[in-house]
């Protein structure tokens, strides 16, 4: 299995002394697929963080949420999960297109535990496992490279409220964002948006603002 390591993390590991125990995280604790128990834990999870790159190397990161099993475990070595609506960008998607690596952090806030993994992404307009997800634009499938847990001491202890009422199936019918009521949006969004977005009410931009700091966009 390869190294997780390059010389420059050898040098700042030996800068701290913590070379034996860098060793033991690369040759035997990370793995290259998933046990049970990890199966089990992604799949109990609605949310986790995606990393990605551009092509530069600039990393980003970005939250992901959805229903519980947001991330679906193919088999050992393979994840799939949902893209939504989201703010047009396809920032990580595009980077999944362009460059495939990724990373993926899932963490229960209230055990705590955390658990890592690396692998290289593709996506697909059209898959099976999408009707699977009401209202998914495209699925991705990543390949698992390296798995990995991680200590949970710095993990802070939240407790889980409620799903958002954007996900999904969470409500009859899911909801329009706030952001696209926004007056100045109008022209950025498709036709179709526009006018659900008259019927809901247009809002301008300091009423939406007020409403993130409120808890209700």
């Amino acid at each position: 299995m390869s190294s997780l390591y390059s010389e420059a993390h050898r040098v700042i590991q030996e800068t701290f002394a913590s070379g034996p125990m860098a060793a033991l995280m690369d040759q035997g604790i990370a793995h290259d697929s998933l046990s049970a128990d990890e199966q089990a834990f992604i799949a109990s999870r609605d949310l986790f963080f995606l990393a990605t790159v551009d092509p530069t190397g600039m990393p980003t990161v970005s939250y992901k949420g959805g229903p519980v099993g947001v991330v679906r475990v193919l088999d050992d070595a393979t994840l799939a999960f949902p893209g939504y609506d989201g703010n047009g960008m396809f920032y990580s998607l595009g980077n999944i297109a362009g460059q495939g690596k990724v990373g993926l952090l899932f963490i229960d806030f209230e055990t705590p535990h955390r658990l890592r993994v690396q692998g290289t992404a593709t996506w697909h307009q059209t898959h099976p496992l999408m009707a699977e997800y009401p209202e998914s634009r495209y699925l991705v499938e990543v390949r698992v490279s390296k798995v990995w847990p991680n200590c949970p001491r710095y993990v802070h202890q939240y407790k889980r409220v409620t799903t958002s009422r954007y996900v999904p199936g969470a409500c009859a019918v899911t909801p329009m964002p706030a952001w696209k009521r926004i007056d100045a949006v109008q022209d950025a969004i498709p036709a179709k948006e526009r006018a659900q977005a008259n019927a809901e009410g247009l809002i301008d931009f300091a009423t939406y603002e007020a409403m993130v700091r409120q808890g209700d966009a």
